[in-house]
């Protein structure tokens, strides 16, 4: 019954992810809902998703042709952020994270909240082509940060990417998305391979979630058309609401 509960889970996270995005919102919760230990929740639900990451890259293969010398020089600062965030992650006594969580999930709610602001801002921009990422510290302090916090929990961490290369670039915001796709995409594996040393998986549960986050990714993706993002994203926005206030309220 378990088992089908997570597919369940990972399959409606999925396909919120396609369509609207916040679906760690989902699927987090019923984990720790199921007994789940915090941290191994944590770090179970961020491996499993990692293949819809890739998908989505796969999927935007065109645009990410154009994008790979700028993730040549964003990635490693990165990377670096993700393993100190999966450093930190992985040092936290359960009871610690416990208290955070009802914080963590309220700063993922907000973001998805947010996420429509952050795509029209970049959608009023000009569209015009830098070739170079500017080399500055503030640059860096803003990726290695949002990267750090990508690591120790995750949630909505794309919205925090994207409007961080909004203010970097010019560009589309389909350029923009595939490049957050990579940064995502490398961040969660580089915090992952960190997690598996750590020996604090659940590989059933993952192989699990695997398959029900691409089921509903491409379900997601095929329906997208016909509904309306904004009444998902609100759905997940008062999921996320009621979901940090009961642990506010539980401790």
């Amino acid at each position: 019954m378990d088992e089908f509960i997570i597919f369940f889970a990972a399959f409606t996270a999925g396909l919120i992810n396609a369509v609207a995005g916040g679906g760690t919102l989902v699927s987090f919760p019923v984990l720790l809902a199921l007994g789940i230990p915090p941290v191994t929740a944590n770090i179970t639900n961020a491996l499993a998703l990692c293949p819809g990451f890739f998908g989505g890259i796969f999927a935007q293969r065109k645009e990410f042709k154009f994008q790979k010398k700028r993730l040549l020089q964003i990635l490693p600062v990165c990377m670096v952020g993700s393993f100190i965030g999966g450093y930190l992650l992985i040092h936290s006594d359960e009871q610690s994270f416990r208290v955070l969580i009802p914080y963590l999930i309220l700063l993922a709610t907000i973001l998805v909240a947010v996420q429509v602001p952050v795509k029209q801002w970049l959608q009023a921009k000009e569209h015009v082509f830098r070739s170079a990422l500017p080399v500055t510290g503030g640059t860096f302090l803003l990726l290695f940060l949002s990267s750090v916090y990508g690591g120790y929990f995750g949630a909505a961490f794309s919205v925090i990417v994207i409007a961080v290369l909004g203010l970097l670039y010019n560009d589309s915001l389909a350029s923009l998305n595939v490049l957050k796709l990579a940064i995502s995409f490398g961040v969660n594996v580089t915090a992952s391979i960190f997690f598996i040393l750590s020996g604090s998986i659940e590989w059933l549960i993952v192989l699990i979630m695997s398959i029900g986050s691409i089921i509903g990714g491409i379900a997601g993706g095929s329906i997208v058309e016909k509904l309306n993002p904004d009444t998902f994203r609100w759905i997940i926005v008062g999921f996320g609401i009621v979901i940090s206030g009961y642990y506010f309220i539980a401790g």
